[in-house]
């Protein structure tokens, strides 16, 4: 006989999804309101921050939450960060940096993943390579594009290019410079 999804599974869906508050922080620390911490803090458990942090945070193997009253000065390390407070520092996240809406970053951002969400504010840059990625090319050689000087030049300075021949060849590799350099 033919049984409806919602018979098939004997367990009500309210009890598969409801967990307790003190079910939900299992496995994770957590810093409250109230609290202040200067120094390192290392560990191997996820940690929510809802309180103020200054100093270094390293959980490279775990998550790392800065929650909607968390106040953090520090550079932060870890697996999965997601911000919903405020950070002024790094962030290293070996797997994923999310900055939610209500989230403020004040620092650079180092990950293969980033998402930043409408209405988060943001001030630093952003770095999106994989670990891998970082260790198969030298710093030098893993940017993107073609080597080369910067086009910024400034007001009323030349570019220091030796005059180029009136050939064909000299054209095409100068399209879309032509209006840095002087025309004879």
């Amino acid at each position: 006989m033919w049984k409806k999804p919602e018979e098939e599974n004997s367990e009500p869906s309210t009890q598969r999804f409801k967990k307790t508050p003190i079910e939900q922080l299992k496995g994770k620390a957590v810093i409250g309101p109230s609290i202040k911490i200067k120094g390192e803090l290392t560990g191997e458990e996820d940690l929510v921050i809802q309180g103020r942090v200054e100093g270094r945070i390293e959980l490279k193997k775990n998550n790392v939450t800065v929650g909607k009253k968390g106040h953090v000065q520090a550079d932060i390390y870890g697996k999965i960060i997601s911000i919903e407070g405020e950070v002024d520092g790094d962030l290293f996240g070996t797997e994923k940096i999310i900055v939610r809406q209500s989230g403020i970053v004040r620092g650079n951002m180092t990950a293969p993943r980033v998402n930043l969400e409408d209405g988060a504010k943001f001030k630093g840059s952003i770095d999106m390579k994989s670990e891998d990625g970082a260790k198969k090319l030298p710093p030098e050689k893993a940017s993107i594009g073609p080597q080369s000087a910067p086009s910024q030049l400034e007001p009323g300075s030349a570019p220091k290019e030796e005059p180029a021949k009136k050939t064909a060849k000299n054209k095409e590799r100068r399209v879309g410079v032509e209006a840095d350099t002087p025309r004879a």
